[in-house]
């Protein structure tokens, strides 16, 4: 089995006042399936990590700590093609209202015909609107 897992998710892996129940169930789940992400995914937590680092919420520790949770996971990125971006992606950011970033989830998840896991409610409206299978505490 594949997942595709969104930042909300592995954001709150790294960062300590973020602790939820469902992100470490999806990390304890990623022992036995892998995990699929677009190629956005890395600089999404970046850019997370270091607003988390100006606001004072993490430390330089935090980020190697995150660097070796992150980077030690079966998580592939999956390349989304311009056409791909332009059609799928802009539809579903267009009729959901999301980000074109976050549409990419609900895109690659509906494209690779795997659930998606996030913490994002609107994320997940979005998603289950359009048919795409998200992933819940029911579905372990």
């Amino acid at each position: 089995m594949t997942i595709v897992v969104d930042a909300s998710v592995a954001v709150s892996w790294c960062f300590p006042d973020e602790d939820d129940v469902y992100a470490n169930r999806v990390l304890d789940l990623l022992k036995e399936v892998d995990a699929v992400v677009p190629a956005i995914w890395a600089v999404e937590i970046a850019n997370a990590m270091v607003n988390g680092h100006r606001r004072a919420r993490i430390d330089d520790a935090d980020l190697v700590r995150a660097v070796e949770v992150l980077g030690d996971l079966p998580i592939a990125e999956a390349p989304i093609s311009v056409a791909e971006a332009i059609g799928a992606v802009a539809r579903i950011a267009i009729g959901s209202g999301l980000s074109s970033y976050d549409a990419s989830y609900v895109y690659l998840a509906m494209r690779e015909g795997v659930p998606l896991a996030t913490l994002d409610a609107k994320l997940r409206a979005a998603a289950e609107a359009v048919g795409c299978e998200v992933l819940g505490h029911a579905s372990w």
